[in-house]
């Protein structure tokens, strides 16, 4: 694959170009439908005498502005395109330079209740999703976020397939992103296909061949009226006879019309996108699956969503005064109109979900294969059943500069529980971060930050930022057992959990904290849990002398020439090293 930057680089510059072609064809055709209709108006009052050369040129005038009109609408909706591709990439460019913090963070993603939502930096200003969001529909925003809770460690192999398949596709992921922008939805899917589920249809085919049947009279006593073989009072009398029958109806097509103006939107907006799946040969087992899933009886579900969205365009012209007089007086077209869209949504109601489900899958997974694109020298996790959870070299934080970031490698095996010491700011809770971020990654089916790794997948569990509750009448303290004993419970159900722990018992006080923490990790260790403990207090790693599935690593501090020095690596060992008095002091407090 190309270098991402370099690429959006190429793809800036070529968009933008079009943007400018494309503006000087909308100038001219501008200047040519006000030219078409200033020549129609004089060539029209010149010749209004004889009324045939004069009807004439007002047709031709006519047709001709209309054309235009039809073609100046299809380049500006295609610059528009451009111009969203144009936003697309230079903001991969300013993301890649590192400002992406006033993206949509995710922040209402964030459950205290969740096994780790709220403790890893998933969600929130600079975090992982604010940074791999690509998201342009609501409910694919939801997927995704569904994704990176999911804890799901089934099929990973598929889901990595897909995504490497999706980094690979860079032109087809921004297309199918700036299409996706082109119409604001103010209704969700969810609301849509519910409405469609429980609609309960007003108009039979009786109705449906009365519209056909009073329209070709219409025609029939329209035609006598004008060769007055029939009084022309007669059509008059006729068109309120039209608008009667469609009074009778009007209550329940003004209902349907108000419904079908919420979906009008997407189902245009979604059209357009099963047509980018559909007409993409895909390769990896999953996006093939999906694929598949959104045909039809042989028909592709893109020229279904299009029919019904004109269908819907179709009802909605009754919102035009001229249309909704004579429309239904002499052709009783809200009634056909409604039948058509009832008739549709009683063929495809039951399916719309499953279609929908495959435009944000696909919204969603592009966000994972455009962060695959950008990580290229990242790697995918192997993953193996042998009796190692993590193997890595060179494993880092994904979000960390990598001018700057420190890696270090780590091998921790199936049922080890690793105590890790170290001074402050030394880079514990950063750890804990990176080995929660690949467990998290690697059951989504990302490349993780490490030059290799080697993965049995497991789901993560954590408990690192708990806090009180005024609303739950609950202390820090209180909150923080109500924690442990929910990892302790889920653990004493399903040994498969990756344990991660930061400074247990922080509101009590030392001893009483030294001993509880001591016997909380005895307690898992007899779960035979695997994790990871990050602690200042020193003599939790005298376990390691005790039970043989403990291990100690540590983060080192040096003070030299009255200054602090960090080497951020992960060592075996206890940490000798602590800094507090000595940042009291640095820093004037004391």
């Amino acid at each position: 694959m190309q270098n991402p930057n370099t690429f959006y680089k190429a793809q800036l510059d070529l968009n933008q170009a079009e943007s400018k072609r494309i503006f000087k064809q909308l100038s001219l055709y501008s200047v040519l439908r006000l030219s078409i209709f200033v020549l129609t108006g004089i060539g029209i009052y010149f010749t209004y005498q004889n009324w045939q050369i004069a009807l004439g040129i007002g047709v031709v005038g006519l047709a001709s502005f209309l054309f235009l009109l039809s073609r100046y609408t299809d380049l500006k909706s295609k610059r528009n395109l451009h111009k969203r591709l144009i936003a697309i990439n230079e903001d991969e460019l300013n993301i890649a330079k590192g400002d992406f913090h006033e993206r949509l963070d995710g922040e209402e993603f964030q459950n205290p209740k969740h096994f780790f939502s709220l403790d890893i930096d998933l969600f929130g200003k600079g975090s992982f999703f604010q940074f791999i969001n690509r998201t342009a529909i609501k409910e694919g925003t939801q997927k995704l976020t569904e994704n990176l809770l999911s804890n799901d460690i089934t099929n990973i192999e598929e889901r990595q397939q897909a995504i490497q398949e999706l980094a690979a596709l860079p032109e087809w992921r921004q297309n199918y992103a700036a299409v996706a922008q082109g119409v604001e939805i103010e209704h969700s899917a969810t609301s849509i296909i519910s409405w469609l589920k429980d609609y309960k249809p007003f108009l039979g085919k009786a109705q449906y061949w009365t519209s056909i049947g009073f329209s070709v009279a219409s025609l029939l006593i329209i035609g006598l009226g004008i060769t007055e073989i029939i009084p022309v009072s007669i059509i008059g009398y006729w068109l309120l006879l039209g608008l009667g029958l469609t009074s009778m109806y009007l209550k329940k097509i003004n209902i349907l019309a108000q419904n079908t103006e919420k979906a009008k939107d997407t189902f245009r907006q979604y059209a357009l996108l099963l047509k980018a799946i559909e007409t993409t040969e895909f390769t990896s087992e999953l996006l093939k699956t999906k694929q598949k899933s959104i045909q039809s009886d042989g028909l592709k579900a893109s020229e279904i969503f299009s029919k019904f969205s004109k269908t819907l365009d179709a009802l909605d012209n009754r919102n035009n005064f001229i249309s909704a007089i004579f429309g239904n007086g002499y052709f009783l077209i809200d009634i056909r109109n409604s039948y058509n869209v009832e008739q549709w949504i009683t063929q495809y109601a039951d399916k719309v979900d499953d279609w929908f489900e495959v435009v944000t899958f696909f919204d969603a997974f592009n966000s994972f294969g455009n962060y695959a694109f950008n990580h290229q020298d990242f790697t995918y996790p192997i993953l193996t059943e042998e009796p190692v959870t993590i193997l890595a070299e060179g494993l880092g934080h994904p979000l960390l500069n990598p001018e700057k970031r420190v890696d270090s490698d780590l091998k921790l095996e199936e049922e080890q529980f690793f105590i890790v010491t170290g001074a402050n700011m030394a880079g514990k809770s950063t750890f804990l971060r990176t080995v929660a971020l690949h467990i998290v990654m690697a059951n989504v089916g990302l490349p993780i930050c490490a030059k290799h790794s080697k993965y049995k997948p497991i789901k993560l569990i954590t408990s690192m930022r708990t806090t009180d509750s005024l609303t739950d009448d609950s202390s820090y303290f209180f909150s923080e057992l109500t924690r442990l004993k929910f990892v302790v419970d889920t653990i004493e159900n399903d040994k498969n959990y990756f344990v991660i722990l930061d400074e247990i018992l922080k509101g009590t006080n030392s001893t009483d904290k030294a001993i509880g923490s001591r016997k909380f990790v005895e307690k898992l260790v007899k779960q035979h849990a695997t994790g990871i403990i990050a602690t200042h207090d020193l003599s939790l790693t005298e376990i390691e002398t005790e039970l043989e599935a403990v291990k100690n690593y540590y983060f080192d501090a040096e003070i030299i020439n009255d200054e602090l020095f960090f080497d951020y690596k992960l060592k075996q060992g206890v940490c000798q090293n602590m800094n507090a008095s000595f940042l009291l002091k640095k820093m004037e407090i004391i």
